[in-house]
């Protein structure tokens, strides 16, 4: 299923689009590692997203260092156990805890996005 996800997001990025694979990573990285585990994302869908990010000269450091952007997303997931317990300490309930959450995840996802590509973490844009 994850090999069908992964072929599924490439083959809808168009080939001029190909030297962007590393920010359209960073980009996806965030709903996908909300919604599946890590272990699918990661070692699923990241070596197939690498290996076409290496067609357009992106090398699979850059991939893997663009596809670690959305974890700060990730962590609001129902999937994250440990996050189940934060709550349950705190005494609120999961869906509070992501409605508040959820906007300043997406501001410090859009800060490291920034920065990533500000220090050249990852490539914006590969040259072959």
């Amino acid at each position: 299923m994850v090999d069908a996800m992964a072929s599924t997001v490439t083959s809808n990025i168009p080939p001029a689009m190909g030297p962007y694979m590393a920010p359209i990573t960073a980009l996806i990285s965030a709903p996908f590692t909300f919604f599946i585990s890590n272990d699918a994302f990661y070692f699923g869908m990241l070596p197939i997203l690498a290996e076409a990010g290496a067609q357009y000269g992106v090398s699979s450091a850059e991939m893997a260092r663009a596809a670690l952007v959305g974890q700060q997303i990730h962590l609001l997931s129902p999937l994250v156990a440990s996050t189940y317990l934060l709550v349950g300490f705190v005494g609120i309930e999961m869906g509070e805890h992501q409605r508040f959450t959820l906007k300043w995840a997406c501001g410090s996802f859009a800060v490291f996005f920034v920065a990533c590509l500000a220090l050249g973490v990852f490539p914006f844009y590969a040259t072959p």
